[in-house]
């Protein structure tokens, strides 16, 4: 079975990604046959700079092997490497409607929040339609968020197949229902579009600012808290076995504690628990040619691979190759 998932290099990864995709990514690659890459396409609808994209992307490229992303063990590449992915777009572009892509959530609710989006925007869907069909993926791991997206796949895969010819597998969605929306610090969906992130490798100084500012009711130290309604208790119990969940939910029902305190101990053990990647991370950093190594094995594995599908598709496509 092929798994294929993918993150966008457009700022620190945060718990949001770890819990939702990233901490299945090792278990993945020891069971199944791994496709991981950074998609720095994706994140140019989002463009600031050239030395800030670039600076991203080798963040996140240093943020995925120090997490524990072994390139000998997976496919793992970036993105733009594998230019293949761009021509497949093209083609699959033209099995989606219009109207369909007027109803991506990811285009309507940029729009709503005042975010000039350019075509880029728009056509999104699509080129995570190729990022996933061009790789003959089984099944891809996804948010509740990005199910729509998958969706979308799905449907332009069945399209070609049935209207141009039998070329694509129909993946399947991979939802992790307990840990697929982790709020963020404003109790919506954990996004760096938000700016409501906890970003397990920043400083210690720059996590408890984070921390510190997740959104609480008014409830003070002597009063009872609802834990189902906490974004506290919500985040800090990724973290948490079924013993030491239930330890601090009593925390938030017994009256005596207060959310300082609360936000205190999480602090303490997202510290604590990302203490071993935050020092393999400044290991890696350190050494772009390891880095540049592992990139390479990736995006040659990814580009025969893609190019296997995209000649069974210019095949049917009538597409003159010499």
């Amino acid at each position: 079975m092929r798994i294929l998932t993918g993150v966008q290099p457009s700022g620190k990864l945060h718990l949001g990604n770890f819990f939702s995709v990233i901490r299945k990514l090792k278990e993945y690659q020891n069971s199944t046959d791994l496709f991981c890459f950074v998609a720095d396409l994706h994140s140019l609808t989002t463009f600031s700079s050239k030395e800030k994209q670039n600076e991203n992307s080798y963040n996140a490229l240093c943020d995925f092997l120090a997490l524990g992303i072994d390139p000998n063990k997976c496919t793992f590449w970036l993105q733009s490497s594998v230019p293949e992915v761009t021509e497949l777009t093209w083609y699959l572009s033209h099995s989606i409607s219009v109207n369909q892509l007027n109803l991506a959530h990811s285009y309507k609710d940029k729009v709503a929040k005042g975010f000039n989006p350019g075509g880029g925007l728009f056509l999104y869907p699509v080129l995570m339609a190729a990022d996933i069909l061009g790789f003959d993926s089984d099944r891809v791991p996804v948010g509740k968020d990005q199910k729509q997206h998958l969706e979308f796949a799905r449907d332009i895969a069945s399209s070609f197949n049935r209207e141009i010819g039998p070329v694509f597998k129909i993946p399947e969605p991979e939802i992790d229902e307990a840990t697929a929306l982790v709020p963020g610090t404003d109790g919506q969906k954990m996004s760096k579009s938000y700016g409501n992130t906890i970003n397990f490798f920043d400083t210690e100084k720059e996590l408890k600012k984070s921390i510190m500012s997740i959104m609480t009711d008014s409830a003070g130290v002597d009063e009872a808290k609802d834990p189902e309604k906490s974004h506290i208790f919500a985040i800090h119990s990724l973290f948490l076995n079924q013993t030491e969940r239930e330890s601090l939910k009593q925390k938030f029902l017994i009256p005596g504690t207060g959310y300082g305190d609360l936000k205190k101990q999480l602090l303490q053990d997202t510290l604590d628990y990302f203490a071993p990647y935050r020092k393999e991370r400044e290991k890696i950093a350190s050494d772009p040619t390891f880095v540049n190594t592992a990139l390479k094995q990736g995006r040659d594995k990814a580009r025969n691979t893609i190019t296997t599908v995209l000649d069974r598709v210019r095949k049917e496509l009538g597409i003159y190759r010499f």
